[in-house]
């Protein structure tokens, strides 16, 4: 079964967090990590958004359907 983008930016962000409370990484390496991670994760909401709305209105059967993009983007607006 496949991770949400919840569900492996939760994971994402336990593994930073064990990995700075045992002294693996630093605490620039974590904040960065944790940067990434929300971007990351960003991305995976948005393709699995898209792959959604290809699985149910892209079967070619309606003429007026909105392209995943132009869906995503009017309805979480954008890249922000």
């Amino acid at each position: 079964m496949k991770q949400t983008a919840v569900q492996w930016y939760a994971e994402r962000l336990y593994d930073l967090e064990m990995a700075y409370n045992q002294g693996v990484i630093k605490t620039n390496t974590y904040i960065k990590g944790k940067r990434e991670a929300v971007e990351q994760a960003k991305e995976m909401e948005k393709e699995q958004i898209e792959n959604a709305h290809n699985e149910g209105y892209g079967s070619g059967y309606m003429d007026d359907a909105k392209s995943p993009e132009h869906y995503y983007n009017e309805t979480y607006g954008g890249n922000k």
